[in-house]
């Protein structure tokens, strides 16, 4: 885990700030913060939230009775931390602070012999060339049912303002890749069902296809770097 004494840089739009242990971070709406977000947004708690070290550990400590804060990952999944609630920091996060007005997004980056040994370092995506990579059991994805997961999922791996944890539309997926729709869909269903006879849960039904962005993203088949594999806007 992440000791104490480690430095944390927050980042928030061009501005970047350092916070040690023992001195800690606080933002919200209210003035009185180290991160005053906007002190005119209603939609904001007066302290949203704080950077805390206790016991050896960097903490995120949702500060608000009544708003929770959105927590993204090195991968890009989301997660929400309720109120009162407090989330060990091991390796870089965007925080998002949704207020009224705008969405607020602070990076939370430690340095790299600080990052917790077991969560490791980025895992890269694999290589689109070359031999299939082994997903689940015996299924094999290829490059081209990479490059569909891809595009369905752009928003997952996008840098804030553009981070959207959502799944794309087939149609807006397959004009990305200058596809037919219907393509795309037997391709992914297709994938999906290989995947669920392998073991994968919860790859059919509603919420089927964020199932599957969360596995392609937590297992590091998709990463950030793949943005680079789909076709320029």
């Amino acid at each position: 885990m992440a000791g104490a004494a480690t430095t944390l840089t927050i980042g928030l739009g061009n501005q970047l700030y350092e916070v040690v242990a023992g001195e800690g971070l606080t933002f919200g709406r209210s003035p009185r913060t180290t991160l005053c977000l906007d002190a005119t947004d209603l939609g904001i708690s007066r302290v949203a939230g704080s950077l805390e070290a206790d016991a050896g550990v960097w903490w995120l400590v949702n500060k608000s009775t009544v708003r929770p804060l959105e927590v993204v990952d090195d991968v890009g999944i989301r997660t929400v931390l309720p109120p009162g609630r407090r989330l060990a920091v091991t390796a870089p996060i965007t925080v998002i602070v949704e207020g009224a007005t705008r969405r607020h997004a602070l990076t939370i980056d430690l340095p790299d012999e600080a990052q917790d040994s077991s969560s490791g370092g980025p895992v890269s995506g694999p290589q689109v060339e070359g031999n299939p990579t082994r997903a689940a059991s015996d299924v094999a994805l290829t490059s081209a049912d990479k490059l569909a997961l891809v595009a369905l999922f752009s928003g997952y791996l996008e840098p804030f303002p553009r981070y959207d944890p959502h799944p794309k539309s087939y149609a807006d997926a397959a004009a990305r890749l200058d596809w037919p729709r219907t393509t795309l869909v037997k391709r992914v269903e297709y994938m999906r069902t290989r995947l669920t006879n392998a073991g994968v849960p919860n790859l059919l039904g509603d919420n089927a296809l964020q199932h599957l962005a969360e596995w392609a993203l937590a297992t590091g088949l998709i990463g950030r770097a793949d943005l680079a594999l789909l076709p320029p806007r």
